[in-house]
C-alpha cells in the first residue's frame, strides 16, 4: 500500500482519522522492513556459500 500524494488527497482519505491513517502508514513500513530482511536472507546464503567454496579449497589444498 504505498501512500502516494495522490492517494493522500483523495477526498475520502482525507475524511479519515489521523489515527487510522497512521496504521497504514505502520503497515506499509512494516512492508519496507519485511522486503529488506528478504534482501538479507539472499546476502546470508552467498555468504554462506563463500565460506563453504573456502573451506573446500583449502582441505583440498590439504589433501593435494
Amino acid at each position: 500500500m504505498a501512500l502516494t500524494d495522490e492517494v493522500a488527497r483523495h477526498s475520502f482519505r482525507r475524511s479519515l482519522p489521523e489515527k487510522i491513517i497512521g496504521i497504514a502508514r505502520e503497515e506499509h513500513d512494516l512492508d519496507r522492513v519485511s522486503t529488506a530482511k528478504q534482501k538479507g536472507f539472499g546476502e546470508d546464503i552467498s555468504l554462506f556459500l563463500l565460506s563453504f567454496l573456502a573451506f573446500f579449497t583449502a582441505f583440498y589444498m590439504f589433501i593435494v
